[in-house]
């Protein structure tokens, strides 16, 4: 009997989980990917089109090419889960699998901090990082600020990178002169999870750019009208432009959904990602993982990689009994874009106890070439 495996979400980990299925499963066996973009591209290379290093056309690519792979997919909105019988309405029409993915990543909500969207940019979207490199491209000196608006944000190293790499445009724009920097982090320190050695490694980088840090600056209201960011521990500082990570939220169909917990992500088993519901696995940044450490396995595209390829793999073995079960172990890695065509990396055991085992690479023109070249792999290795 013909079943349908279904992937809500067509992100880097709702891609690889549909495309490894599809390897996976008989070809009478149906998967479906449901994304409501009509294209996917690569959310790293965000960072390259902020300093007008990569167009949008670069780095996207039409999902309808999934149908070449033997993918079904279907543009629209997820508007019900309903997890137990495992069906799902996309724009209403209802559609029922033998197995779930949930791959919908995590909603931006900058509206959460009063004056936040009016006042500045996030790098975090491909308008935003658009409308970055036109701020970048026409700023002729003043203070600009870097801001995460909360500490719990998806590829922790973004902001760290953006910043950087907008000093360095700046320099090559011979503007840096006039321009102060500083960067607010709601966080204690860069990339928290991976430890003190590692956020030191980190904030050395910031540090030695000529740019101010201040951990623990959780944003409270910005004043557009006055440009003005006014923080909890009652400190209060300046800007001429702003840019800025979002808030992130599990999407409403989620948490409607009974699938959420109190903090309103997505609770599932660290190594298979099944959520509370049988046939029903959760993936990426819309999940929380919690570590021995204190703090959930961070939101990353590498884990929602590595994620997704143990949950195909699993849902293949059970229902064709062939290959082997296969468990989630917690290791990745991430570049760090540094600016001047160079690059850092970060790579471990997330998983290790009682802290994460992660060592740092300082930056070099060989990391740099690493990621471009796995952005290039990226996109013709899916498409």
């Amino acid at each position: 009997m013909a079943r349908t495996a279904l992937v809500l979400g067509a992100g880097l980990g709702g891609l690889v989980a549909a495309e490894t299925l599809r390897k996976l499963l008989p070809k009478a066996d149906r998967v479906i990917a449901v994304d409501r973009a009509a294209e996917h591209f690569f959310p790293p290379s965000l960072l390259w089109l902020m300093v007008g290093e990569r167009t949008p056309e670069d780095f996207s690519r039409p999902l309808s090419r999934l149908a070449a792979r033997g993918v079904e997919f279907r543009r629209g909105s997820v508007t019900r889960i309903d997890p137990a019988a495992r069906k799902v309405e996309i724009d209403g029409q209802p559609v029922a699998a033998d197995a779930l993915v949930i791959a919908l990543g995590a909603e931006y909500a900058p509206e959460a901090i009063p004056g936040l969207a009016e006042a500045g940019l996030t790098f975090y979207t491909l308008e935003g990082a658009a409308a970055v490199r036109d701020a970048l491209s026409a700023f002729s000196g003043g203070r600009v600020v870097v801001l995460t608006a909360a500490p719990l944000y998806k590829c922790p190293a973004a902001p760290y990178e953006a910043a950087l790499l907008a000093e360095d445009f700046l320099r090559r724009r011979g503007v840096r002169d006039a321009t102060e920097m500083a960067f607010f982090a709601a966080e204690p320190q860069p990339m928290a999870v991976a430890g003190p050695a590692v956020g030191a490694a980190v904030r050395g980088m910031i540090e030695a750019r000529g740019i101010a840090y201040h951990p623990e600056h959780q944003v409270k209201a910005v004043d557009p009208a006055a440009r003005r960011i006014e923080f909890a521990n009652g400190a209060s500082t300046g800007y001429d432009l702003l840019l800025y990570v979002p808030p992130h939220r599990a999407p409403a169909v989620v948490r409607e959904a009974g699938l959420t917990n109190e903090a309103g992500w997505i609770p599932v088993d660290r190594h298979t990602l099944q959520t509370k519901f049988d046939g029903v696995f959760a993936i990426g940044d819309i999940t929380t993982i919690p570590l021995k450490m204190g703090r959930p396995l961070p939101k990353a595209g590498v884990f929602a990689h590595g994620q997704a390829e143990t949950v195909a793999a699993n849902i293949g073995h059970a229902w064709t009994g062939k290959g082997a079960p296969r468990h989630f172990d917690g290791h990745g890695m991430c570049f760090i874009e540094a600016g001047n065509g160079r690059a850092g990396i970060g790579k471990g055991n997330f998983y290790a106890e009682p802290t994460p085992q992660v060592e740092v690479r300082g930056p070099g023109l060989m990391w740099h070439a690493g990621k471009i070249l796995y952005e290039k792999y990226w996109l013709y290795r899916r498409f």
